[in-house]
């Protein structure tokens, strides 16, 4: 069994132009989310952070984590992921507290605004997933 066994219909080039196609949609996705997150937190008047900050916000949920963690999961990337903890703590959305063990690594977590930023994420993905039962073939 090799890499395209289970594309024996397509050569290795058509299965190569499925998989960049695949990757462009999923870039596609991830900009059409920050941009409804975006629109979002303009019409509620949330403007001093961005999409990106409140989607880390969204994912860190109750967990306490360090940078470290998050870009091993593959969420965000190094100098990405340091620069928006630190402006969140700064904005007041993250607590901030370096390890005992090693002194080097910070974990951070959500304050009640970086908690209530979270909920607002979670009522706009409910609203969207409700709307999504509703979409023909989609309640199977």
């Amino acid at each position: 069994m090799n890499e395209y066994s289970s594309f024996p219909h397509l050569g290795k080039h058509a299965v190569m132009d499925v998989y960049l196609d695949a990757l462009a949609l999923v870039e596609r996705l991830h900009r059409l989310l920050l941009d409804v997150i975006k629109d979002e937190f303009e019409r509620l008047g949330i403007l001093e952070i961005n999409a990106v900050q409140a989607l880390l916000l969204f994912n860190i949920g109750e967990q306490e984590v360090t940078a470290g963690e998050l870009k091993s999961r593959g969420y965000y990337q190094g100098s990405n992921v340091s620069y928006n903890l630190k402006k969140l703590v700064e904005l007041g959305y993250m607590h901030h507290q370096r390890c005992e063990v090693d002194r080097r690594s910070v974990r951070v977590k959500l304050t009640p605004k970086g908690r209530d930023v979270r909920q607002t994420l979670q009522r706009l993905f409910n609203g969207h997933s409700e709307k999504m039962l509703k979409v023909p073939g989609l309640d199977e």
